[in-house]
């Protein structure tokens, strides 16, 4: 393969962590890339040497003009997109009654409306070719919640649901959906990219405010390593059957099937209330 038939990924947040990685080893393996960041200077350094088949965009997933014109631009260069990398996104600490509006506002500007709108902008051009794959990044905090993180979480549940309706709509056009669900991986999440609250509350300090603490306290200890995760998004995208979701790292895994455990385990337990709400008619046909 010519690296004018390989795939076309676009990437959203490569200034760092997972869509760093990921840009660099799309390109180590002979792709090609449109590498995106808010600030283009940021990733510039992941192109060198690939400057024939990587273009670096400016992109602000909350700017719906800079999305349309970076798609355009991504298109104009190397005439498709084939995978679609929705991977911009930063986390927010603060208990629910601690929320400040503009500042969940615009979490949710980015994680969920970037996303989007990103897709969106992508999406006519797969369907036209009838192939592709669009990989969301949610995070284990997609499919479980804990304290302080509950606005971030929202956003995840977010990505989850749409892309399971997305998957469903778009798999009869050829084209592929994986939600990507990470657990701790050493980026700037719990770092320089983490906003907070400037509003505390007392009552919420033995919950909400120790697990701020801890999140912050993990910084530049995490886990999960961003290079292993970019090849692990990879394996599944070029996987024979691509898998809808893609848990990432150990704690991901041990804690998502803990979470089905205790699902299986509430709703077996509250069954026979769960169907008394049918019509009788209704329980006795089922």
């Amino acid at each position: 393969m010519t690296s004018a038939d390989s795939p076309v990924w676009f990437i959203t947040g490569c200034s760092s962590g997972l869509g760093r990685e990921l840009a660099r080893a799309v390109l180590e393996h002979g792709w090609r890339a449109v590498v995106t960041a808010r600030d283009p200077g940021t990733a510039a350094d992941v192109i060198a040497g690939h400057e024939e088949r990587a273009i670096v965009l400016t992109l602000d997933v909350t700017d719906p003009e800079q999305i349309t014109d970076a798609v355009a631009q991504a298109q104009a260069a190397f005439g498709q997109i084939d995978v679609l990398v929705n991977n911009a996104g930063y986390g927010y600490l603060a208990a629910v009654e601690e929320g400040e509006d503009d500042e969940v506002r615009a979490l949710f500007d980015t994680n969920v409306f970037g996303l989007v709108n990103t897709t969106r902008a992508v999406l006519p051009g797969m369907r036209a070719r009838r192939t592709g794959h669009i990989v969301n990044m949610s995070s284990l905090g997609g499919l479980v919640g804990f304290g302080a993180t509950g606005y971030y979480h929202a956003t995840k549940f977010a990505v989850e649901g749409l892309s399971e309706s997305l998957a469903a709509e778009v798999a009869p056009l050829g084209i592929k959906v994986t939600i990507v669900e990470p657990a701790a991986f050493r980026t700037h999440w719990s770092g320089p990219s983490m906003r907070q609250s400037a509003t505390t509350i007392a009552d919420y300090a033995a919950t909400a405010g120790t697990r701020r603490a801890s999140t912050l306290a993990t910084y530049g200890h995490q886990p999960g390593d961003p290079a292993r995760a970019a090849q692990a998004v990879i394996d599944a995208v070029t996987a024979e059957e691509p898998p809808l979701r893609l848990l990432l790292g150990k704690a991901a895994y041990d804690i998502a099937t803990a979470k089905l455990d205790s699902l299986r385990s509430t709703f077996d337990g509250w069954r026979e209330v769960t169907l008394s709400a049918d019509f009788p008619s209704e329980r006795t046909a089922s």
